[in-house]
């Protein structure tokens, strides 16, 4: 008998990139995948575990599908971080949960899997590995336009307020020769653009190769037009990453900069490894090299913020002029070391009010720098029909922002490169039209 598994993904893209290697391990070993949770056997929801609002969410769907399980036995798994991170809290307080799953552990989830249906057996892979990378796993992807590659896995940095190093465990890279052959894979199956995933990937090292010299070979690549890259530490930058970006026709000219706070108080006790000046002449260092768009990360309310230090993350986005920010409440996470330190004193009110309000002023930066692209044309990878009007095509521009024009009747297919003239904005889209061919 084939076993029907439905699976649900939370968190970040290298999530959604595990996914695939579980689909992959899955069918490889018999199991058939279901969009429809109604007739699966088996329900896997791969987990996050980097904020409280992941956690909630994955909370709320175990009990939805802990109904289904009385009701005709299914077979519930949790994955990833939250498997790693609070196994031990998943097990007293969901103890209907059948198969626990670490990042490192999906090779053994075929035969975990296998037992709980047929023999009603608890089961759980959570230990760390200093080798896996799944290398020869070739990924089960919905067919795109966009694909995903890991580099590397886990991490080195510890700073305090992440619990990744200890879900995903100690940086390791993987071989460049596997990495440029999945590449080529993607382009021979028709992907245009393809994200480099790590959670350092200054960090990758392997065979005596860098990140820059990975990223020009995949961006040679023949079929891929654009590659991008999540997510670099501003600590360690190397110069010949910055000449690929500036001289490679198919590497994105847009970097995402993790700031976190701009305040060196909050970096120091976050353990970012650089204060607010370093990060500036970064960015000084980055504009040196022509027009490349940044985007950044921010943490509100870390433990002990105090307004005027809160002030400083907002006048140093001001000063910068992201092209767009991701702005976080502070949520404590269990075993980090923030967690063991520092006590998380800043009131929910209070990070609130400081998120609403970077998010305000980044909508206004925003805005701005879309304004000043009006009556320009820019280049856009088409993905699909934009989402709300199914008369009109979605994609990216280089720099990432969310572009929406007009059918009209074009010739236009998912993977094309296309030229759009801008005649209107909002903070996070671009709306036009097909530019002229002249």
């Amino acid at each position: 008998m084939a076993y029907h598994v439905y699976m649900e993904t939370f968190g970040c893209q290298m999530n959604e990139y595990d996914t695939e290697l579980v689909r992959s391990l899955l069918k490889t070993n018999g199991f058939q995948m279901t969009q429809d949770s109604e007739e699966a056997h088996v329900v896997l929801l791969n987990t996050c575990a980097i904020r409280e609002n992941a956690h909630n969410r994955v909370y709320g769907h175990l009990g939805k599908f802990k109904v289904a399980k009385q009701e005709r036995g299914l077979v519930i798994g949790v994955l990833g971080c939250m498997a790693q991170n609070l196994k031990k809290e998943l097990q007293e307080t969901r103890p209907f949960i059948d198969v626990l799953v670490g990042p490192d552990g999906y090779r053994q989830l075929p035969v975990l899997l296998t037992r709980a249906l047929e023999q009603h057996e608890k089961g759980q892979a959570v230990e760390l590995s200093e080798y896996e990378t799944y290398e020869q796993i070739v990924p089960d992807r919905v067919p795109g336009v966009h694909g995903w590659i890991a580099v590397m896995r886990g991490c080195d940095n510890f700073c305090t307020f992440c619990v990744v190093p200890y879900t995903r465990g100690r940086e390791r890279s993987r071989e460049p020769q596997g990495i440029v052959r999945e590449a080529q894979d993607l382009a021979d199956r028709g992907y245009k653009q393809i994200t480099l995933l790590g959670q350092n990937v200054n960090s990758y090292q392997a065979d005596g190769w860098g990140f820059a010299r990975l990223i020009k070979v995949v961006a040679d690549v023949p079929g891929i037009e654009r590659v991008r890259f999540m997510s670099p530490h501003p600590k360690d930058f190397p110069p010949a990453l910055l000449e690929a970006i500036a001289d490679h026709p198919h590497i994105c000219r847009q970097i995402h900069l993790p700031l976190q706070s701009g305040n060196d108080r909050m970096l120091e006790m976050m353990g970012r490894t650089y204060t607010r000046r370093e990060y500036l002449e970064l960015v000084d260092v980055i504009r040196q090299h022509g027009t490349i768009a940044l985007s950044t990360d921010v943490i509100c309310g870390f433990c002990s913020e105090t307004q005027e230090e809160y002030l400083e993350t907002y006048r140093l986005l001001e000063e910068v002029a992201f092209q767009s920010t991701f702005v976080f409440k502070y949520s404590e996470r269990k075993q980090t070391i923030a967690s063991r330190k520092y006590p998380d004193d800043v009131s929910d009110v209070v990070k609130s009010e400081r998120v609403m309000q970077l998010i305000e002023l980044q909508k206004k930066i925003s805005i701005r720098k879309n304004q000043q692209k009006i009556g320009r044309t820019v280049q856009v990878l088409v993905e699909g029909h934009a989402r709300k009007f199914p008369d009109q095509w979605m994609g990216h521009a280089e720099d990432n922002t969310t572009v929406v024009w007009e059918k009209n009747g074009h010739m236009t297919q998912p993977g094309d490169l296309v030229s759009v003239l801008v005649h209107d904005v909002s903070a996070g889209t671009l709306f036009g039209h097909m530019a002229p061919v002249l």
